[in-house]
């Protein structure tokens, strides 16, 4: 009898754990959609942002560019013909472009490893279609670093599906209870990635720029607008500038 209830209290506690296993699945799954959702909407906005700013302003700044660059060279009259004419005379010194880099030599235990992934991930293997499309994406990955010859992707690639909940077989409570302890895993290691995205996108120059423009914007003043009336009027002033070294030379 004494047993019999143990047996009982040990299959509750492990009914537990499963179910908040599935609650815990359930719960970062909405926010791995979640953050998903706000990675690709701060990409689609400072994308909208920088067509924006290279339309309103960025061409203008490459008016003023052309326009200065003009005026330097009627400053220095002849310089850029007589530096034509020594580039013609004296061979360039400039070393030759870099070639593209070249796919490593496969050896044949690179073509082994490529063999072994492929016949563990291949998407034809898959029992549903969202595993066909993870499967699709990691035999991807594995064409690419078999073409580079690249043994240590091969073998991250294997180590990543080994470490996946759809590597685990099974329909008992283990078989379960690993694949959702994995999952758990996978999506907060998915989660880290996006924040890092996420970090590195709020990081670069063209966000802080939108950021001030938009933060500019809650208080009324277009920021924007004051820089493309700066640069016309800059465009206008180095256009009759040249205007006058040309007509007066």
């Amino acid at each position: 009898m004494i047993a019999a209830v143990s047996t009982l209290v040990r299959q509750a506690h492990r009914d537990d754990d499963l179910d908040a296993l599935h609650a815990r699945v359930t719960t970062l799954d909405t926010e791995l959609d979640a953050r998903v959702a706000e990675l690709a909407a701060v990409r689609s906005g400072l994308e909208t942002f920088r067509i924006r700013y290279r339309q309103e302003v960025g061409l203008l700044h490459d008016e003023l560019d052309r326009l200065e660059l003009a005026i330097a060279e009627a400053e220095i009259g002849e310089l850029s013909k007589k530096l034509d004419e020594q580039d013609i005379a004296e061979p360039s010194s400039a070393p030759p472009p870099s070639p593209d880099p070249q796919p490593r030599f496969t050896t044949d235990a690179v073509r082994k490893l490529f063999r072994d992934v492929a016949k563990t991930i291949h998407p034809d293997l898959a029992h549903d279609e969202d595993a066909r499309g993870r499967r699709h994406a990691l035999m991807v990955e594995a064409n690419r670093a078999y073409a580079l010859g690249d043994e240590a992707q091969l073998r991250a690639i294997l180590d990543q599906w080994e470490r996946s909940p759809e590597s685990v077989r099974g329909t008992d409570p283990e078989a379960m209870r690993l694949r959702l302890s994995r999952r758990v895993a996978q999506v907060e290691e998915q989660l880290d990635l996006l924040a890092a995205d996420l970090a590195e996108l709020k990081a670069t120059p063209l966000w802080e720029l939108k950021a001030m423009v938009d933060e500019a914007a809650i208080r009324g003043k277009d920021i924007i607008s004051d820089m493309v009336r700066r640069l016309k009027r800059d465009i206008m002033a180095a256009t009759n500038r040249l205007d006058a070294m040309v007509g007066g030379s």
